[in-house]
């Protein structure tokens, strides 16, 4: 039996769960989330709803496909995710001028479920800047704007 060739990395892999960015924006993610989603429970929305209803209300009347873009998700996982708010009411999804294209709006009960889950928002938005610092959280908002450029869509 062959042995696996050894690798000429630099980097033990004892060290893998310090350096690892990947690892630590998706715990540092799972935590955040969390926050927004303890704080925007009586709205009866989580965090990713939330934002893709700012995300619709932000773009207006939009193709889901244009949406996917925009968020850097894959179309399948937003056309689920879209559905589940749909089902709520708070989205309508229509067929656009070419019948394979479908358009997304907010409608007037997802205007009033951002209206009502904004200030709870704002609370979680404001402790999580309380805790880390207004510097440190423009610093990471830029730094996370920034990470675009990773992406082969761009």
């Amino acid at each position: 039996m062959k042995k696996p060739p050894k690798h000429s990395s630099k980097v033990n892999v004892n060290e893998i769960p310090c350096l690892c960015i990947g690892m630590h924006v998706r715990r540092a993610s799972r935590i955040i989330t969390q926050v927004y989603d303890e704080a925007l429970r009586p709205s009866g929305l989580q965090v990713n709803q939330f934002s893709l209803l700012g995300y619709v209300k932000l773009l207006g009347s939009t193709p889901i496909t244009a949406l996917a873009e925009k968020l850097f998700m894959d179309q399948t996982t937003l056309t689920r995710n879209v559905k589940l708010l749909e089902k709520r009411g708070l989205i309508a999804i229509n067929p656009g001028s070419d019948k394979r294209v479908r358009i997304v709006s907010l409608t007037p009960a997802g205007e009033m479920a951002m209206e009502k889950a904004l200030p709870l928002w704002e609370q979680a938005q404001n402790h999580i800047v309380e805790k880390l610092g207004s510097q440190r959280c423009q610093e990471l908002l830029s730094v996370l704007a920034d990470t675009t450029i990773l992406s082969e869509n761009t």
